[in-house]
């Protein structure tokens, strides 16, 4: 964790991106003067869970884990957070202690907005509370999606989906297909879909061997996107 010289933020490329996006000129200046800017290196832990929040984490780049670890240690990941994403404000807002431990995948640049800062917004720009409030509303629809298809959907249709999904957000070109930029081990794959590593292990080779995927060394390309939906029952 490196502590760096903060950028105003009205500078910042990934406001755009983020609930921050259309602040008064006041109120980013006070972001600005209060939020603290720091590095963090892959590995390293941003909270953990049953911690108490003290304000709200923006990040201005790279990739963020968002987990809970189950009885038997295995992670159930939440989500994967980038930039313009805020963590930590449902735990904040509701008082509670964060339900989750949030790690870095990927090197980050991330901004610290303390608690007060963060609620005197909110409190005075009614823009910024409709935005959160809208978020909030989605992040339970999310896991409402998930609840629903962990008994819903078969192990098969729910990976299919989510390389879907990684494929979205963060695909490129990969030459004959769209490669998922981001290097996820495959206990993690299995930890976003919900199994254990070794199924991920067989079904990514059984997609391999019908072309719907292949392999650039540790990153997966996507070969046949309306395979994988149909797989998935996406249009089911």
């Amino acid at each position: 964790m490196i502590r760096e010289k903060s950028s105003p933020c009205e500078l910042c490329l990934s406001r755009k991106f983020s609930m921050f996006s259309d602040l008064s000129d006041a109120h980013l200046c006070n972001l600005s003067d209060n939020k603290n800017f720091i590095s963090h290196k892959k590995g390293q832990i941003l909270y953990y869970e049953g911690t108490k929040p003290l304000g709200v984490f923006c990040i201005s780049g790279g990739i963020v884990k968002v987990f809970k670890t189950a009885s038997n240690g295995k992670e159930q990941i939440i989500r994967l957070a980038q930039k313009g994403e805020f963590l930590g404000y449902s735990s904040m807002l509701g008082e509670e202690v964060y339900s989750s431990t949030a790690t870095i995948v990927e090197d980050a640049k991330i901004c610290f907005v303390p608690k007060e800062v963060f609620l005197k917004i909110l409190l005075e720009d009614n823009n910024f509370h409709r935005r959160l409030t809208k978020a909030l509303c989605q992040d339970i629809g999310v896991m409402e999606e998930k609840l629903t298809d962990a008994t819903q959907k078969s192990i098969r249709e729910r990976l299919a989906f989510t390389l879907l999904k990684l494929g979205d957000t963060y695909g490129v070109d990969g030459g004959e297909g769209e490669k998922i930029d981001i290097v996820l081990t495959r206990e993690e794959i299995a930890g976003l879909v919900g199994t254990a590593t070794e199924t991920v292990i067989r079904l990514l080779s059984e997609f391999k061997k019908d072309d719907l995927i292949e392999f650039e060394g540790k990153r997966i390309i996507i070969l046949n996107k309306k395979g994988l939906a149909r797989l998935s029952d996406f249009y089911g």
